[in-house]
């Protein structure tokens, strides 16, 4: 409890924030490294996955692949890329790109693979190209699930960023590495605290995305149309 108090006592202390490499840059760092690893991995993940859900192949082996890779450690994967890249950033990127990738090509290919054929079949026989189909059907449909993706990613990314500071002296995790080095347990206590919080934050977030959506009038929503005729070119 002593412990607990002097972590509060840490946080509550004006220096602790605002001093060079204080936390209140320590926690922008930490949220610009998350938001940066999510932002890179579904702009490879999201597309693949849509595809992979659109056209229902190679569904098993990406399945397979996103096992694989979630059973991968973390912190094993980061010491071998920082013997193979060294102190920066570098390798710790790339280890939370592989800890991202597999919720977030898993939510896009479920989501798309989970609207209704009749609802694709419809598009198409009113003549919808496959990217029309894509964008005004299938990606309408499958958001709520494409978005759980994205929520389950950042979650992940923001708990495990904190290993950025194995290779960098970047983000939250430096008081833990440095609190369990020296000792000093209120902030190693305290760098926990920041890292819950910010996962808490982000959390609460997407759940009231997600909430203002689903309670937005049906006429405010992105609603999916299919035309009934297509005018001859």
């Amino acid at each position: 409890m002593e412990l607990l108090l002097q972590a509060f006592s840490w946080l509550l202390t004006p220096e602790s924030w605002t001093q060079q490499g204080g936390a209140l840059q320590r926690l922008f760092e930490h949220l610009g490294v998350t938001i940066g690893v999510v932002a890179l991995s579904a702009g490879i993940a999201l597309p693949l996955g849509v595809m992979i859900g659109h056209t229902r192949r190679w569904t098993t082996a990406v399945a397979l692949l996103a096992g694989a890779a979630r059973a991968i450690p973390t912190l094993g994967l980061l010491t071998l890329l920082g013997l193979a890249l060294g102190i920066g950033l570098g390798a710790p990127v790339l280890a939370l790109l592989v800890l991202a990738a597999p919720p977030l090509l898993a939510g896009a290919y479920a989501g798309v693979q989970a609207v209704d054929p009749e609802a694709v079949d419809g598009a198409r026989s009113v003549g919808m190209s496959e990217a029309e189909i894509i964008r005004s059907v299938e990606l309408p449909l499958a958001l709520p699930v494409i978005v759980g993706g994205i929520r389950s990613a950042t979650l992940q990314v923001v708990a495990t960023a904190t290993l950025a500071a194995y290779t960098s002296d970047t983000g939250l995790g430096r008081y833990i590495f440095s609190g369990l080095k020296s000792r000093d347990y209120p902030e190693l206590i305290a760098g926990s605290l920041l890292v819950i919080a910010l996962a808490l934050l982000l959390d609460g977030s997407f759940a009231l995305l997600m909430k203002s959506r689903s309670r937005a009038p049906r006429s405010d929503r992105q609603t999916t149309t299919i035309p009934l005729e297509r005018n001859p070119s």
